[in-house]
């Protein structure tokens, strides 16, 4: 395990990289296979710490999972209906992802259930996960009045459909409800207030099941089984992509070509800021990978502006907001983030850890409630900077360093959760 790692300016990134399988659509994959009782064979599946964690909690539930010798995952559930009441305690290690959307499976099930995580994992909100869900029904019991994980969840009685207005926009609790309501009596509708990023909903329908959309609210009506395909590629992982996208933008005579990029409009905020910023940016090979749309991305380096980054578009992005924080660094005049106060709950305080690191390499960067104030065209200087073990933090500061004049990173490890192969490749792209 690194310690430490130190990126130093190299000039401009050049080349072409596999990017990825997409996080969000590899853990939702493995769960939907699970739930099925035909066998799946998911291709480009994301063999990162937070996946792994999804992969462990649903064979702790008693489906079969392999990799075979071509990358592969095979899985093999028991029906919709046969999860089995696992041994031990089930660990979602990092995974956020992989604790909201678990919880809204367990609340179904005949069984009792516990679910942990890491350091990390347990300091993060379960609230908004665990409201609508106890009005379903379920029956859920935490640390601090189940504010926090560990958690355990009970059988309950019945779990009923709810009309669920959510306060936030948040994909995690919109597919926790609609992944209870497969095991409820009656069926649910959430209302968001912009919508969030829909991939289960999309796998929903890959399985057979109905989705009723309309404006920002989604309906779900419980199922008897899931219909499995024989087969899911994932795409790669625009929020991976990002961190190409930005740093081929930002540092002079840069050319990369970004392969099989998922494209699915409610995660393609970044392409659209970055346009808006003056990136060069063009999408080739538009294809479709089941219901999700795929691209190449090609990317030049490119002289930006500052732009207001806010409202709508922000659950589109909000994962990529570091990184766009670094674009806003190399760019003529100022960027304002607003609405995102969302990142005050990620892995770590995602707004006071942009602030507070990329400060010690020198940016002037407002924090404010709900997001930053960036100043463009700054001096930037190398700096020890921390991670604090947030893989997003980790990755963006690498690409202000590549860009600047370089930075040494603590706990550098952290990108595994989501990016193993990141500083390879960041070091075969500017050989």
């Amino acid at each position: 395990m690194l310690e430490n790692i130190t990126i130093s300016p190299k000039g401009g990134l050049s080349g072409t990289i596999h990017i990825p399988g997409d996080k969000s659509i590899s853990h939702r994959s493995v769960m939907f296979a699970a739930l099925a009782s035909t066998p799946v064979v998911i291709k480009n599946f994301l063999y990162a710490e937070d996946c792994l964690s999804t992969v462990s909690c649903m064979r702790a539930l008693g489906a079969k999972i392999e990799k075979d010798a071509s990358n592969n995952l095979h899985v093999l559930g028991n029906g919709l209906h046969g999860l089995q009441e696992p041994p031990n305690i089930m660990d979602a290690g990092n995974s956020g992802t992989t604790l909201r959307l678990l919880s809204g499976i367990l609340v179904g099930q005949p069984f009792f259930s516990v679910l942990t995580g890491d350091a990390s994992l347990r300091s993060r909100p379960m609230a908004r996960v665990v409201t609508p869900l106890t009005k379903m029904g379920g029956k859920i019991s935490g640390r601090q009045d189940t504010r926090y994980i560990p958690m355990a969840i009970m059988p309950s009685e019945k779990i009923e459909g709810i009309e669920y207005n959510m306060p936030m926009a948040s994909a995690q609790v919109k597919s926790a409800i609609l992944l209870a309501t497969l095991f409820a009596s009656s069926p649910s509708i959430v209302t968001e207030p912009y919508i969030s990023r829909d991939h289960t909903e999309l796998m929903l329908e890959t399985f057979g099941v109905k989705i009723k959309r309309q404006g920002t609210s989604v309906g779900v009506s419980p199922i008897a089984d899931l219909q499995a395909p024989a087969e899911i590629d994932v795409p790669g992982d625009i929020s991976s992509a990002a961190f190409w996208l930005v740093g081929a933008s930002i540092i002079p005579n840069s050319h990369l070509t970004l392969k099989n990029v998922g494209i699915n409009p409610t995660r393609t905020g970044i392409l659209d800021i970055l346009r808006q910023m003056g990136a060069n940016i063009t999408i080739e090979n538009e294809r479709f990978s089941g219901a999700e749309p795929v691209a190449d991305l090609v990317v030049k380096s490119a002289e930006l502006k500052g732009v207001t980054i806010e409202g709508p578009i922000i659950p589109r992005l909000i994962d990529e907001i570091p990184v766009l924080a670094v674009a806003a660094l190399f760019a003529n005049g100022q960027t304002t983030i607003r609405d995102a106060e969302e990142l005050r709950v990620k892995e770590t305080d995602r707004l006071k850890a942009v602030a507070s690191e990329l400060g010690k390499m020198g940016a002037i960067i407002t924090e404010t409630k709900d997001g930053l104030t960036i100043n463009g065209r700054q001096k930037l200087q190398f700096a020890k900077c921390c991670s604090y073990h947030d893989h997003r933090m980790a990755m963006s500061l690498a690409i202000a360093g590549a860009a600047s004049n370089g930075v040494e990173i603590n706990q550098p490890d952290c990108a595994n959760i989501s990016y193993p192969n990141f500083f390879t490749t960041l070091d075969t792209i500017r050989a």
